[in-house]
Protein backbone atom coordinates (compact mmCIF):
# COMPACT_ATOMS: atom_id res chain seq x y z
CA UNK A 1 0.00 0.00 0.00
CA UNK A 2 1.41 3.51 -1.36
CA UNK A 3 1.01 6.62 1.21
CA UNK A 4 0.64 9.21 -1.22
CA UNK A 5 1.55 13.47 -0.39
CA UNK A 6 0.81 16.23 -2.38
CA UNK A 7 2.95 19.46 -1.85
CA UNK A 8 2.84 23.00 -3.96
CA UNK A 9 6.59 23.57 -5.34
CA UNK A 10 7.17 27.41 -6.31
CA UNK A 11 10.39 26.53 -7.96
CA UNK A 12 9.77 23.50 -10.09
CA UNK A 13 13.07 23.61 -12.45
CA UNK A 14 15.59 24.31 -8.68
CA UNK A 15 13.69 21.19 -7.46
CA UNK A 16 14.35 19.20 -10.43
CA UNK A 17 17.47 19.69 -10.17
CA UNK A 18 17.81 19.03 -6.19
CA UNK A 19 15.82 15.88 -6.63
CA UNK A 20 17.96 14.67 -9.22
CA UNK A 21 21.15 15.42 -7.04
CA UNK A 22 19.42 14.25 -3.78
CA UNK A 23 18.28 10.95 -5.83
CA UNK A 24 22.19 9.90 -6.11
CA UNK A 25 22.35 8.05 -2.97
CA UNK A 26 20.55 5.20 -3.98
CA UNK A 27 21.03 1.94 -6.35
CA UNK A 28 18.40 2.33 -8.68
CA UNK A 29 17.17 5.46 -10.28
CA UNK A 30 14.95 6.18 -13.35
CA UNK A 31 14.73 9.90 -13.66
CA UNK A 32 11.83 11.12 -16.83
CA UNK A 33 11.99 14.40 -17.88
CA UNK A 34 9.35 16.30 -20.33
CA UNK A 35 11.77 18.94 -20.59
CA UNK A 36 8.41 21.49 -20.46
CA UNK A 37 8.08 20.59 -24.35
CA UNK A 38 4.90 21.10 -25.73
CA UNK A 39 2.77 17.81 -26.34
CA UNK A 40 -0.22 15.96 -26.60
CA UNK A 41 -0.24 13.08 -24.51
CA UNK A 42 1.91 14.60 -21.51
CA UNK A 43 0.96 13.10 -18.15
CA UNK A 44 3.65 14.28 -16.02
CA UNK A 45 6.21 17.38 -16.42
CA UNK A 46 9.11 14.71 -14.58
CA UNK A 47 8.90 11.46 -12.52
CA UNK A 48 11.44 10.23 -10.32
CA UNK A 49 11.56 6.42 -8.91
CA UNK A 50 14.29 5.59 -6.95
CA UNK A 51 14.95 2.48 -4.32
CA UNK A 52 13.95 -1.15 -5.36
CA UNK A 53 11.36 -2.60 -3.54
CA UNK A 54 11.73 -5.59 -5.84
CA UNK A 55 13.18 -6.20 -9.00
CA UNK A 56 12.60 -8.34 -12.45
CA UNK A 57 16.29 -8.89 -14.40
CA UNK A 58 16.48 -11.08 -16.68
CA UNK A 59 18.28 -11.94 -20.55
CA UNK A 60 15.87 -12.41 -23.41
CA UNK A 61 14.35 -16.12 -22.85
CA UNK A 62 10.69 -15.96 -21.79
CA UNK A 63 11.37 -12.06 -21.25
CA UNK A 64 7.65 -10.81 -22.10
CA UNK A 65 6.41 -13.56 -20.36
CA UNK A 66 8.36 -12.67 -16.77
CA UNK A 67 7.52 -9.79 -17.25
CA UNK A 68 4.26 -10.07 -17.59
CA UNK A 69 3.74 -12.23 -14.45
CA UNK A 70 5.40 -9.36 -12.34
CA UNK A 71 3.49 -6.66 -13.78
CA UNK A 72 0.22 -8.80 -12.84
CA UNK A 73 1.62 -9.71 -9.73
CA UNK A 74 2.70 -6.66 -8.22
CA UNK A 75 0.16 -4.48 -9.53
CA UNK A 76 2.36 -1.27 -8.91
CA UNK A 77 4.19 1.09 -10.33
CA UNK A 78 6.67 -0.67 -12.25
CA UNK A 79 10.08 1.75 -13.87
CA UNK A 80 12.55 0.12 -16.44
CA UNK A 81 14.25 -0.98 -19.45
CA UNK A 82 13.51 -3.41 -22.91
CA UNK A 83 16.77 -3.72 -24.56
CA UNK A 84 16.56 -4.46 -28.76
CA UNK A 85 17.79 -7.84 -28.19
CA UNK A 86 14.65 -8.67 -26.69
CA UNK A 87 13.76 -9.57 -30.25
CA UNK A 88 14.76 -12.79 -29.57
CA UNK A 89 12.17 -13.94 -27.75
CA UNK A 90 9.77 -12.48 -30.08
CA UNK A 91 11.28 -14.13 -32.89
CA UNK A 92 13.89 -17.08 -33.92
CA UNK A 93 16.49 -14.37 -34.40
CA UNK A 94 20.51 -14.09 -32.52
CA UNK A 95 22.35 -11.20 -31.41
CA UNK A 96 26.01 -12.44 -31.71
CA UNK A 97 27.60 -8.81 -32.58
CA UNK A 98 30.52 -7.76 -29.68
CA UNK A 99 29.07 -6.30 -26.67
CA UNK A 100 30.84 -3.90 -24.41
CA UNK A 101 28.59 -3.31 -21.93
CA UNK A 102 26.60 -5.75 -20.43
CA UNK A 103 23.68 -4.56 -19.73
CA UNK A 104 20.42 -7.07 -19.02
CA UNK A 105 17.93 -7.55 -21.92
CA UNK A 106 14.88 -6.30 -19.36
CA UNK A 107 15.41 -5.18 -16.00
CA UNK A 108 12.15 -3.38 -13.56
CA UNK A 109 11.88 -2.64 -10.01
CA UNK A 110 9.02 -1.66 -7.94
CA UNK A 111 10.05 1.65 -6.48
CA UNK A 112 9.77 2.41 -2.47
CA UNK A 113 9.94 6.20 -3.41
CA UNK A 114 7.96 8.19 -6.08
CA UNK A 115 7.94 11.62 -6.98
CA UNK A 116 5.83 12.97 -9.45
CA UNK A 117 5.45 16.58 -10.65
CA UNK A 118 2.94 18.33 -13.09
CA UNK A 119 2.97 22.18 -13.08
CA UNK A 120 3.50 22.90 -9.22
CA UNK A 121 2.08 20.07 -7.97
CA UNK A 122 4.11 17.54 -6.77
CA UNK A 123 3.05 14.00 -5.54
CA UNK A 124 5.19 12.41 -3.52
CA UNK A 125 4.15 8.44 -3.18
CA UNK A 126 6.65 5.95 -0.44
CA UNK A 127 6.45 2.25 0.17
CA UNK A 128 6.91 0.93 3.83
CA UNK A 129 6.83 4.59 5.19
CA UNK A 130 8.57 5.40 8.41
CA UNK A 131 7.56 8.34 10.86
CA UNK A 132 8.45 11.45 9.29
CA UNK A 133 10.32 9.93 6.27
CA UNK A 134 8.61 11.79 3.60
CA UNK A 135 9.08 15.43 5.51
CA UNK A 136 12.81 14.44 6.43
CA UNK A 137 13.19 13.46 2.89
CA UNK A 138 11.91 16.12 1.51
CA UNK A 139 13.73 18.78 3.61
CA UNK A 140 16.95 17.15 2.91
CA UNK A 141 15.92 18.00 -1.00
CA UNK A 142 14.98 20.89 -0.35
CA UNK A 143 17.81 21.96 1.50
CA UNK A 144 20.30 20.37 -0.84
CA UNK A 145 20.40 23.15 -3.28
CA UNK A 146 23.63 24.60 -0.88
CA UNK A 147 25.84 22.54 -3.01
CA UNK A 148 26.36 23.96 -6.44
CA UNK A 149 25.18 22.63 -9.08
CA UNK A 150 27.54 24.29 -11.37
CA UNK A 151 30.49 22.65 -9.46
CA UNK A 152 32.37 20.76 -12.32
CA UNK A 153 34.01 17.35 -11.94
CA UNK A 154 36.71 16.73 -14.44
CA UNK A 155 37.52 13.05 -15.96
CA UNK A 156 40.01 11.21 -14.00
CA UNK A 157 40.68 9.83 -17.95
CA UNK A 158 40.86 11.64 -20.73
CA UNK A 159 38.17 10.05 -22.79
CA UNK A 160 39.79 9.06 -26.38
CA UNK A 161 36.59 8.36 -28.89
CA UNK A 162 36.54 5.85 -31.05
CA UNK A 163 34.35 4.94 -34.20
CA UNK A 164 33.61 0.95 -34.10
CA UNK A 165 33.10 1.66 -38.05
CA UNK A 166 34.96 3.66 -40.47
CA UNK A 167 33.63 6.15 -43.00
CA UNK A 168 35.08 3.98 -45.65
CA UNK A 169 33.50 0.53 -44.47
CA UNK A 170 30.08 2.61 -43.52
CA UNK A 171 29.75 3.20 -47.12
CA UNK A 172 30.63 -0.73 -48.04
CA UNK A 173 28.26 -1.73 -45.69
CA UNK A 174 24.95 0.60 -46.63
CA UNK A 175 26.22 -0.45 -50.57
CA UNK A 176 25.46 -4.05 -49.68
CA UNK A 177 21.80 -2.82 -47.55
CA UNK A 178 21.14 -0.90 -51.20
CA UNK A 179 21.67 -4.41 -52.58
CA UNK A 180 19.47 -6.27 -50.72
CA UNK A 181 16.56 -3.15 -51.38
CA UNK A 182 17.49 -3.81 -55.44
CA UNK A 183 16.34 -7.68 -54.48
CA UNK A 184 13.58 -6.92 -52.98
CA UNK A 185 15.14 -8.35 -49.20
CA UNK A 186 13.60 -5.65 -47.59
CA UNK A 187 12.58 -1.77 -48.27
CA UNK A 188 14.24 -0.06 -45.73
CA UNK A 189 16.34 -0.33 -42.81
CA UNK A 190 17.79 1.73 -39.74
CA UNK A 191 21.24 0.72 -39.80
CA UNK A 192 23.45 2.00 -36.66
CA UNK A 193 26.89 2.26 -35.84
CA UNK A 194 28.77 2.74 -32.38
CA UNK A 195 30.85 5.69 -30.53
CA UNK A 196 32.60 4.07 -27.70
CA UNK A 197 35.93 4.84 -25.30
CA UNK A 198 37.81 2.08 -23.11
CA UNK A 199 39.14 3.00 -19.46
CA UNK A 200 36.20 5.82 -18.96
CA UNK A 201 35.78 7.77 -16.35
CA UNK A 202 32.28 10.12 -15.79
CA UNK A 203 30.47 12.11 -13.82
CA UNK A 204 27.52 10.30 -14.95
CA UNK A 205 24.93 13.28 -13.51
CA UNK A 206 27.46 16.20 -14.63
CA UNK A 207 26.86 14.32 -18.05
CA UNK A 208 23.38 13.73 -18.59
CA UNK A 209 23.03 17.54 -16.61
CA UNK A 210 24.71 19.08 -19.88
CA UNK A 211 23.26 16.56 -22.37
CA UNK A 212 19.53 17.44 -20.97
CA UNK A 213 20.61 21.26 -21.36
CA UNK A 214 21.78 21.33 -25.24
CA UNK A 215 19.00 18.93 -26.00
CA UNK A 216 15.98 19.61 -23.62
CA UNK A 217 14.58 16.25 -25.32
CA UNK A 218 10.49 15.50 -24.58
CA UNK A 219 12.02 11.60 -23.26
CA UNK A 220 14.94 12.38 -21.53
CA UNK A 221 15.86 9.67 -19.04
CA UNK A 222 19.00 9.38 -16.05
CA UNK A 223 18.73 5.56 -15.66
CA UNK A 224 20.92 3.60 -12.95
CA UNK A 225 21.19 0.23 -12.04
CA UNK A 226 24.04 -0.10 -9.61
CA UNK A 227 27.41 0.29 -12.42
CA UNK A 228 25.05 0.74 -15.07
CA UNK A 229 23.74 3.89 -16.39
CA UNK A 230 21.84 5.62 -19.28
CA UNK A 231 22.18 9.42 -19.97
CA UNK A 232 19.39 9.86 -22.52
CA UNK A 233 17.97 12.67 -24.63
CA UNK A 234 15.53 10.92 -26.76
CA UNK A 235 12.84 13.15 -28.61
CA UNK A 236 10.74 10.09 -29.34
CA UNK A 237 7.85 8.26 -27.61
CA UNK A 238 8.00 4.50 -28.24
CA UNK A 239 3.92 3.49 -26.67
CA UNK A 240 2.18 5.15 -24.60
CA UNK A 241 -1.21 3.40 -23.20
CA UNK A 242 -4.19 5.60 -21.63
CA UNK A 243 -6.99 3.41 -20.34
CA UNK A 244 -8.08 1.60 -23.52
CA UNK A 245 -5.92 4.05 -26.07
CA UNK A 246 -2.52 3.01 -27.26
CA UNK A 247 -0.29 6.01 -28.56
CA UNK A 248 2.85 5.42 -31.19
CA UNK A 249 5.02 8.17 -32.44
CA UNK A 250 7.84 7.11 -34.57
CA UNK A 251 10.47 9.40 -36.18
CA UNK A 252 11.54 9.40 -39.84
CA UNK A 253 13.44 12.03 -40.97
CA UNK A 254 16.03 14.58 -39.70
CA UNK A 255 17.51 17.95 -40.41
CA UNK A 256 20.36 20.45 -38.57
CA UNK A 257 19.03 23.42 -37.07
CA UNK A 258 20.71 26.85 -37.80
CA UNK A 259 21.20 29.69 -35.79
CA UNK A 260 20.03 32.30 -38.78
CA UNK A 261 16.24 31.60 -38.65
CA UNK A 262 15.93 31.75 -42.64
CA UNK A 263 18.45 29.24 -42.95
CA UNK A 264 16.45 27.62 -39.58
CA UNK A 265 13.12 28.06 -41.73
CA UNK A 266 14.81 26.70 -44.53
CA UNK A 267 15.96 23.75 -43.58
CA UNK A 268 12.98 22.43 -41.95
CA UNK A 269 10.50 23.16 -45.18
CA UNK A 270 13.14 20.73 -46.81
CA UNK A 271 12.80 18.07 -44.64
CA UNK A 272 8.66 18.82 -44.61
CA UNK A 273 8.73 18.77 -48.43
CA UNK A 274 11.50 16.17 -49.09
CA UNK A 275 10.27 12.88 -51.09
CA UNK A 276 12.73 10.61 -49.32
CA UNK A 277 12.31 11.42 -45.66
CA UNK A 278 8.68 11.43 -46.26
CA UNK A 279 8.97 8.09 -48.19
CA UNK A 280 10.80 6.93 -45.10
CA UNK A 281 8.31 7.79 -42.61
CA UNK A 282 5.71 6.51 -44.42
CA UNK A 283 7.11 3.35 -44.48
CA UNK A 284 7.05 2.88 -40.99
CA UNK A 285 3.88 4.68 -40.40
CA UNK A 286 2.68 1.64 -42.23
CA UNK A 287 4.68 -1.02 -40.36
CA UNK A 288 3.03 0.49 -36.86
CA UNK A 289 0.29 -0.01 -37.98
CA UNK A 290 0.31 -3.40 -39.09
CA UNK A 291 1.84 -3.87 -35.20
CA UNK A 292 -1.09 -1.92 -33.36
CA UNK A 293 -3.26 -4.35 -35.38
CA UNK A 294 -2.40 -7.15 -33.55
CA UNK A 295 -3.97 -5.70 -30.20
CA UNK A 296 -6.62 -3.08 -31.71
CA UNK A 297 -10.31 -2.88 -31.83
CA UNK A 298 -11.28 -3.48 -35.41
CA UNK A 299 -11.29 -0.76 -37.19
CA UNK A 300 -9.78 1.43 -34.54
CA UNK A 301 -5.73 1.88 -36.04
CA UNK A 302 -6.36 5.92 -36.99
CA UNK A 303 -3.20 7.80 -38.69
CA UNK A 304 -4.04 11.03 -36.57
CA UNK A 305 -0.81 13.29 -37.92
CA UNK A 306 1.34 11.86 -41.09
CA UNK A 307 4.51 13.51 -41.57
CA UNK A 308 4.17 16.43 -39.03
CA UNK A 309 7.62 18.63 -38.43
CA UNK A 310 8.81 18.80 -35.09
CA UNK A 311 11.70 21.30 -33.78
CA UNK A 312 14.02 20.41 -31.22
CA UNK A 313 17.10 22.15 -30.14
CA UNK A 314 19.61 20.26 -32.13
CA UNK A 315 17.64 18.90 -35.12
CA UNK A 316 14.19 19.19 -36.76
CA UNK A 317 12.19 15.71 -36.73
CA UNK A 318 9.26 14.51 -38.81
CA UNK A 319 7.01 12.40 -36.66
CA UNK A 320 3.84 10.45 -37.02
CA UNK A 321 1.46 9.79 -34.71
CA UNK A 322 -0.95 6.14 -35.14
CA UNK A 323 -3.38 5.43 -32.32
CA UNK A 324 -5.71 2.06 -31.78
CA UNK A 325 -8.09 1.16 -29.17
CA UNK A 326 -7.33 -2.20 -27.31
CA UNK A 327 -9.39 -5.25 -27.74
CA UNK A 328 -10.25 -6.05 -23.93
CA UNK A 329 -9.28 -9.21 -24.70
CA UNK A 330 -5.31 -8.02 -24.95
CA UNK A 331 -3.28 -7.09 -21.40
CA UNK A 332 0.02 -3.92 -21.20
CA UNK A 333 2.56 -6.73 -21.31
CA UNK A 334 0.64 -8.14 -25.19
CA UNK A 335 0.97 -4.68 -26.64
CA UNK A 336 4.99 -4.44 -26.16
CA UNK A 337 5.30 -7.94 -27.43
CA UNK A 338 3.68 -7.25 -30.72
CA UNK A 339 5.30 -4.02 -31.39
CA UNK A 340 8.56 -4.73 -30.37
CA UNK A 341 11.28 -3.69 -31.38
CA UNK A 342 9.86 -0.66 -32.54
CA UNK A 343 9.39 0.15 -36.33
CA UNK A 344 11.69 3.38 -36.72
CA UNK A 345 14.47 1.65 -35.29
CA UNK A 346 14.07 -1.33 -37.17
CA UNK A 347 12.53 -1.11 -40.36
CA UNK A 348 10.36 -3.21 -43.24
CA UNK A 349 9.45 -6.08 -43.66
CA UNK A 350 10.84 -6.39 -39.90
CA UNK A 351 12.14 -9.35 -39.41
CA UNK A 352 14.09 -9.91 -42.68
CA UNK A 353 15.55 -5.96 -41.80
CA UNK A 354 16.21 -7.48 -38.16
CA UNK A 355 18.24 -10.42 -39.80
CA UNK A 356 20.33 -8.35 -42.53
CA UNK A 357 21.39 -5.27 -39.72
CA UNK A 358 22.40 -8.08 -37.59
CA UNK A 359 24.89 -9.25 -40.11
CA UNK A 360 25.69 -5.55 -40.83
CA UNK A 361 26.15 -4.13 -37.89
CA UNK A 362 29.45 -4.78 -35.80
CA UNK A 363 28.26 -4.07 -32.50
CA UNK A 364 25.62 -5.63 -29.99
CA UNK A 365 22.71 -2.89 -29.82
CA UNK A 366 21.26 -3.55 -25.99
CA UNK A 367 19.67 -0.91 -24.49
CA UNK A 368 20.38 1.73 -27.12
CA UNK A 369 17.22 1.37 -29.54
CA UNK A 370 14.97 -0.37 -26.93
CA UNK A 371 13.06 1.42 -24.35
CA UNK A 372 12.75 2.98 -21.16
CA UNK A 373 9.62 4.05 -19.27
CA UNK A 374 6.99 2.70 -16.61
CA UNK A 375 4.17 0.98 -15.84
CA UNK A 376 1.07 2.49 -13.44
CA UNK A 377 -0.68 0.38 -10.88
CA UNK A 378 -3.64 0.55 -13.37
CA UNK A 379 -1.94 -1.39 -16.37
CA UNK A 380 -1.31 2.32 -18.39
CA UNK A 381 2.35 2.63 -19.54
CA UNK A 382 4.92 5.34 -21.49
CA UNK A 383 7.86 4.11 -22.85
CA UNK A 384 10.45 6.09 -24.84
CA UNK A 385 13.11 5.09 -27.67
CA UNK A 386 16.71 4.95 -26.27
CA UNK A 387 18.38 7.40 -29.10
CA UNK A 388 20.57 10.54 -28.58
CA UNK A 389 21.87 8.64 -25.54
CA UNK A 390 25.51 7.86 -23.78
CA UNK A 391 25.40 3.97 -22.22
CA UNK A 392 27.84 3.98 -19.47
CA UNK A 393 29.48 1.01 -17.31
CA UNK A 394 30.99 1.97 -14.60
CA UNK A 395 32.64 -0.94 -13.26
CA UNK A 396 34.39 -2.07 -16.60
CA UNK A 397 34.68 1.66 -17.06
CA UNK A 398 33.06 1.64 -21.14
CA UNK A 399 31.45 4.56 -22.62
CA UNK A 400 28.86 4.29 -25.55
CA UNK A 401 26.38 5.73 -27.88
CA UNK A 402 25.14 4.90 -31.56
CA UNK A 403 23.79 6.46 -33.98
CA UNK A 404 22.30 5.36 -36.97
CA UNK A 405 19.86 6.19 -39.83
CA UNK A 406 17.33 4.95 -42.47
CA UNK A 407 18.06 3.50 -45.79
CA UNK A 408 15.94 3.41 -48.49
CA UNK A 409 16.26 2.81 -52.00
CA UNK A 410 17.18 6.74 -52.81
CA UNK A 411 19.41 6.65 -50.26
CA UNK A 412 23.16 8.24 -50.82
CA UNK A 413 25.63 6.47 -48.75
CA UNK A 414 28.14 9.82 -47.82
CA UNK A 415 24.95 11.49 -46.72
CA UNK A 416 23.50 8.98 -44.91
CA UNK A 417 27.05 9.04 -42.81
CA UNK A 418 26.73 12.71 -42.34
CA UNK A 419 23.14 12.23 -40.89
CA UNK A 420 24.65 9.96 -38.42
CA UNK A 421 27.43 12.33 -37.42
CA UNK A 422 24.50 15.02 -36.85
CA UNK A 423 22.99 12.77 -34.78
CA UNK A 424 25.99 12.12 -32.74
CA UNK A 425 27.30 15.91 -32.33
CA UNK A 426 25.33 16.70 -28.87
CA UNK A 427 26.96 13.22 -27.27
CA UNK A 428 30.25 14.26 -28.88
CA UNK A 429 30.12 17.62 -27.25
CA UNK A 430 29.00 16.31 -24.15
CA UNK A 431 31.69 13.52 -23.63
CA UNK A 432 34.48 16.16 -24.73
Amino acid sequence: MRVSIHKKISNPEQFKQQLLGWSQQFREIVFLDSNSYPQEYSSFDFLLAVDAFTSLKTDFQNAFDDLKQYQQTTKDWLFGCLSYDLKNDVEELESSNFDGLGFPDLFFFQPKKIFLLKGDELEIQYLLLCDDEVEDDFKEIVESQSRSLDAKVENTTALKIKQRISKELYVEKVTKMLEHIHKGDMYEANFCMEFFAENAEINSLEKFQKLNAISQAPFSVFFKNHTQYLLSASPERYLKKIENKIISQPIKGTSKRSQDSIEDEKSKQFLESDSKERAENIMITDLVRNDLSHTAQKGSVEVVELCKIYSFLQVHQMISTITSKLDPQYGPIDVLRTTFPMGSMTGAPKISVMKIIENLEETKRGLYSGAVGYFTPEGDFDFNVVIRSILYNQENKYVSFSVGSAITAQSIPEKEYEECLLKAKAMHEVLQ
